[in-house]
């Protein structure tokens, strides 16, 4: 049997448009012998508006459930997540080629890392590509560093929390994404930094799409007493697991 990286995907239906495109870039994924990407695309609610884009693949898995926004969606995901790796796909997002084997190959070669981020290109509506600023060299990632400058610049992150690649057990060790309206993926970033190194791939490994349709561009994104909630449950997250006698892996 095949050793299996899930590609989890929250969908709802103003971004369903975006899932042949999404689907396009995984198709275009090389992954060593021996291994497998599985798509699991998680609509937040239940209409119709989604089913029609998802793909007639035995590699993709649908599912539906009522609305609790993308945290929500892709930690319900998780219970047809199958595999020991876990990569985050946002609907209207694409991966870049060859960016899961590289990712793949960064954790199968250091079982002390449990977490992959790459760098990310934003994808402009007329298809051109715009550099996402501040990212660190390639390499390690040491536990507390991404809060630390998370703090230190106005609750910007210095990896793109879009390109998560995790391993599987350490995601459901930490309860999947936050119960948040949004930043709930940064938030898990946060999270598994303060308990484990990472590794940030200086390579493309995302295209995030940048439209007028998108989540973080609506005005409720902004809302500043709203704002200063999510960051302040999303540092107390993060501090808190770094005061804990725990960590990944148990040995460090």
């Amino acid at each position: 049997m095949k050793r299996r990286i899930v590609v989890v995907t929250a969908v709802h239906g103003p971004h369903a448009r975006f899932l042949p495109e999404a689907y396009a870039s995984l198709c275009g994924q090389g992954l060593p012998e021996g291994w497998e990407w599985h798509w699991v695309v998680q609509e937040d609610g239940e209409g119709e508006d989604v089913r029609p884009y998802v793909p007639d693949d035995p590699r993709v898995t649908f599912r539906q459930g009522r609305a609790g926004g993308p945290g929500v969606a892709r930690t319900v995901a998780l219970a047809h997540a199958e595999g020991e790796y876990v990569t985050v796909l946002d609907a209207d997002d694409q991966l870049a080629a060859g960016v899961l084997g590289r990712n793949l190959a960064v954790l199968e070669g250091d079982r002390g890392l449990g977490w992959v981020t790459s760098r990310v290109l934003d994808l402009l509506p007329d298809g051109s590509t715009v550099g996402f600023p501040g990212n660190p060299d390639e390499g390690v990632i040491e536990r507390g560093a991404v809060l630390e400058h998370w703090k230190a610049n106005g609750f910007l992150a210095p990896v793109h929390p879009a390109s998560l690649f995790v391993r599987r057990e350490l995601l459901l060790a930490l309860g999947g994404w936050m119960a948040l309206p949004a930043s709930e993926d940064t938030g898990l970033l946060l999270a598994l930094n303060a308990v484990s190194r990472g590794w940030f791939s200086g390579e493309v490994g995302l295209l995030y799409r940048k439209w007028e349709g998108q989540v973080t561009g609506q005005a409720a994104h902004a809302d500043r007493a709203e704002r200063t909630a999510r960051m302040a449950v999303v540092e107390a997250r993060a501090r808190a697991l770094a005061r804990l006698p725990w960590g990944f892996p148990a040995a460090l």
